[in-house]
């Protein structure tokens, strides 16, 4: 893929795993939660279960922490036939509430790469999740103030992306996303015929992953975000 910078005018931005980080705090807390059900089942099967849990729950209860607390309580109920106390559900309770209160650890070079792009291009955030989680990180990341407009999407599918772009006025051909889920960020986008960069995070959620033959498309891979400034 070719990235005409004259004929980009929106950047979008993914905002967990590209901005900052966000999957490392889930699988610390499933590690915490396989622990405190470990007398009940292995590890192995209590991540196992846990992912079909949150799977299951997704059109329900959506992305985010919260559905993520949920999930972990379920499959506490599950696991345990019913037998978890009440001092192991308020434990999981709270590690849900820690990671909403996880201090926000913008990655490495985010700032610089919309520093210098915040007067060339309109910038908009876009990412999926729980709105008020996402507020909250977005305030204490201090980033802001480089958006002209942000956006909480129930998911990142090609028609989440069409109507968002029709609602916004943005032109497909001048539309560019960069982010770190090749499901969710970059080939949705390259099959409505817009640009996307790939900037992958060392740590990848099960349900973002693709296989490798589907991973193929019309777009480029930056293995550090401030790469794509060479091409912009």
């Amino acid at each position: 893929m070719e990235v005409n910078k004259e004929s980009i005018k929106v950047i979008g931005f993914d905002a967990d795993d590209t901005l900052w980080v966000n999957e490392t705090y889930f699988r610390e807390a499933e590690q915490e939660f396989a622990k405190l059900l470990s007398g009940y089942e292995t590890e192995n099967k209590i991540d196992q279960e846990l992912f079909k849990m949150e799977m299951q729950n997704l059109e329900i209860y959506g992305y985010g922490i919260k559905g993520f607390m949920l999930s972990m309580v379920e499959s506490a109920i599950d696991l345990s036939n019913g037998k978890v106390d009440n001092a192991t559900i308020s434990k999981i309770l709270n590690l849900g509430k820690e990671m909403l209160n996880k201090p926000v650890e913008v990655l490495d070079g985010v700032e610089e790469v919309l520093k210098t792009l915040v007067d060339k291009y309109r910038i908009i955030l876009l990412t999926k999740g729980d709105l008020l989680d996402q507020e909250r990180k977005l305030e204490k990341s201090g980033l802001s103030k480089y958006f002209h407009h942000i956006e909480v999407l129930s998911d990142k599918k090609e028609e989440n992306y069409k109507n968002l772009l029709e609602h916004l006025e943005i032109d497909v051909n001048e539309f560019l996303m960069v982010g770190n889920s090749l499901k969710s960020d970059v080939l949705p986008i390259v099959n409505i015929g817009a640009k996307a960069i790939h900037v992958p995070f060392h740590t990848t959620w099960a349900h973002e992953m693709v296989k490798e033959e589907d991973a193929s498309g019309n777009y480029k891979t930056a293995e550090h975000i401030k790469e794509i400034l060479k091409w912009l």
